[in-house]
C-alpha cells in the first residue's frame, strides 16, 4: 500500500476551466474600507460603444498609472491607490461605475449648509469630465459623524446639509448591529450630481461603511437602469395598440369569409414581420428592466430599513415611485408577448383554412381525373370490341379467300359456308387472344 505522502500537492482530477473564474466571483468587486468623515463621488457612465482600452487609457491620465495595462482591467474590478483619494472602476454588461473615496473637508461635516463639495475634490475636475461614456448616475455621497440619539436636531442639521429639500431618510442596519441614517432628497441638481448624507456613530467600522455606500450607490444605479425600460414601454404602446386593432380587423375578416385568404394572409404577414421586430428590439431592454428592478428590491432589502419619525424611508418612496414604471413595463412586456401568440394562433388559422380550400380543390381535382379514367375505360372498351370486329373480319375475309382458292383447285368447297362456320371461332380465338394481352399487361405493366 503506497504512503500518503507520494501523492502531489493536488491530489485532484484536472480543474475544469472555469472552476477558477466561478469560484473567485464570490470575491470579485468587495466593497471598500471608508474611514469616516468621508466623501465618495460616484458616476456610472453607459459604455456602449466605449472599450475597455479606451477607459484604462483614460485611467492612465492619473497620477502614477502610466503602467496600468487593458490585461489589468480584464476582471472587470479595479481598485487604485492615489495621492488622497483611492478610485474603485468597475465593468458590467451595460454600464461601467468610477467610485473615488476622499477625506471629508470639514467645511462639509454635519453642521454645514448645502456646502459645495466639487471644489474640495482631490482627483481633477477635468478627469471626471473626460470619463468615456454617458452618465446614468452621479451621486456625492458624504459620511460624517452624528449623535442619531437626538433624533429631530440631527435630521434638522440633515436638511440644512441638503439644501433644505424635502427629504427621505432611513435607520440602516438590525438593533443587532451598528446603525446609521441615510438621508437624501433625489434631487438632480446643476452640477449634475444627487446627494446622499449618512450620519454615523462612532462606532461604525471602516468595513460596514463601505458595505453601506456600496448598497445606498448601488441602489440609485440599478433604479436607473431599470427605468430605461420605460420611455420604451411609452413608445411602444401606441404601436401595439394599432397592431392588436389590426389583428382584431383580420380576425373578423377571417370570419366572415369577406376578403380572400391572399389578402389576409398579405395582412397577416406583414404584421407578424411589425410584431417580430418589435420582439427582438425591445426583449433584452424588458429582461433587464426586470433584473433591475429585482436587485433594486435586493439592495432595499438589504439596508434592513426602520423608519425615523416624520420621514419616509427611502425603500417606501422607491417603491412607490418605481413600482408603477415597473408595472407599466412589465404590462407592456405582457401585451407585446400576447400579441405575439395571437398573431401566431390567428396564422393557424388561416392556414387551415387555405388547408380545407387546397384539399377541397384537389379533391375535385380528383374526381375530374376520375370521371376521365372513367370515360377513356369505356372508351377504350368500345374501341377494343370494334378492334375485336375488325380483326375478325379480315381473319374471315383471308379463310373465305382460302377457302375459294381451294374452290378454284377443284376440290368440292363451298366458300361461303365454310367462312360462316368459321366465324363464331374465329371471333372466339381474336376474344381470347385479347384477353391473354390485357391480363399480361396488368400483371407486367
Amino acid at each position: 500500500m503506497s504512503n500518503i505522502s507520494s501523492y502531489s500537492d493536488r491530489p485532484l482530477p484536472p480543474d475544469d476551466a472555469l472552476r477558477g473564474m466561478l469560484h473567485n466571483e464570490v470575491h470579485a468587486r468587495p466593497p471598500a474600507r471608508i474611514r469616516l468623515p468621508a466623501l465618495v463621488v460616484y458616476v456610472a457612465v453607459f459604455n456602449d460603444g466605449v472599450t475597455r482600452e479606451q477607459e484604462c487609457a483614460h485611467l492612465r491620465q492619473l497620477p502614477d498609472q502610466q503602467g496600468l495595462m487593458s490585461e489589468d482591467l480584464q476582471g472587470n474590478f479595479l481598485r487604485l491607490r492615489l495621492p488622497g483619494y483611492t478610485l474603485k472602476w468597475e465593468r458590467h454588461a451595460e454600464f461601467t461605475r468610477y467610485s473615488l473615496v476622499q477625506p471629508l473637508p470639514s467645511s462639509a461635516e454635519l453642521s454645514a449648509s448645502d456646502p459645495a463639495l466639487l471644489s474640495a475634490l482631490v482627483a481633477p475636475e477635468q478627469w471626471l469630465q473626460g470619463i468615456p461614456g454617458r452618465t446614468i448616475a452621479a451621486i456625492k455621497l458624504a459620511m460624517v459623524w452624528g449623535d442619531l440619539s437626538q433624533v429631530d436636531a440631527t435630521m434638522a442639521l440633515a436638511r440644512q446639509w441638503l439644501g433644505e429639500h424635502t427629504v427621505v431618510a432611513s435607520v440602516m442596519g438590525s438593533v443587532k448591529q451598528t446603525q446609521a441614517w441615510a438621508v437624501t432628497d433625489f434631487v438632480l441638481r446643476p452640477s449634475g450630481f444627487e446627494r446622499m448624507l449618512v450620519v454615523a456613530p462612532e462606532q461604525l467600522t471602516p468595513t460596514r461603511a463601505g458595505r453601506m455606500a456600496q448598497r445606498l450607490l448601488e441602489l440609485e444605479t440599478y433604479r436607473m437602469m431599470a427605468l430605461r425600460g420605460l420611455p420604451v414601454a411609452k413608445e411602444l404602446a401606441p404601436v401595439l395598440t394599432q397592431s392588436e386593432a389590426q389583428l382584431a380587423d383580420i380576425t373578423a375578416r377571417l370570419e366572415g369569409h369577406s376578403a380572400s385568404d391572399q389578402e389576409l394572409l398579405d395582412t397577416l404577414v406583414t404584421l407578424a414581420a411589425r410584431v417580430e421586430r418589435a420582439t427582438a428590439t425591445h426583449v433584452y431592454r424588458f429582461a433587464a428592466t426586470r433584473a433591475y428592478a429585482d436587485l433594486v428590491e435586493q439592495r432595499i432589502a438589504e439596508l434592513r430599513e426602520q423608519p425615523i419619525p416624520g420621514t419616509q424611508t427611502i425603500g417606501e418612496f422607491m417603491q412607490r415611485r418605481l413600482s408603477p414604471a415597473m408595472a407599466t413595463v412589465a404590462a407592456t412586456a405582457q401585451r407585446l408577448s400576447s400579441l405575439s401568440e395571437r398573431v401566431s394562433r390567428t396564422s393557424a388559422l388561416l392556414r387551415t383554412r387555405v388547408d380545407i380550400a387546397t384539399e377541397e380543390q384537389n379533391r375535385q381535382l380528383l374526381e375530374k381525373l376520375t370521371r376521365g379514367q372513367e370515360m377513356q375505360l369505356h372508351l377504350q372498351t368500345t374501341v377494343e370490341g370494334l378492334s375485336i370486329a375488325a380483326i375478325s373480319y379480315y381473319v374471315v375475309s383471308l379463310l373465305l379467300y382460302g377457302a375459294k382458292a381451294l374452290k378454284g383447285a377443284g376440290m368440292a368447297v363451298n366458300p361461303e359456308l365454310a367462312a360462316g362456320v368459321l366465324m363464331p371461332l374465329v371471333l372466339w380465338a381474336v376474344w381470347s387472344a385479347t384477353r391473354r394481352i390485357h391480363k399480361k399487361l396488368i400483371q407486367h405493366p
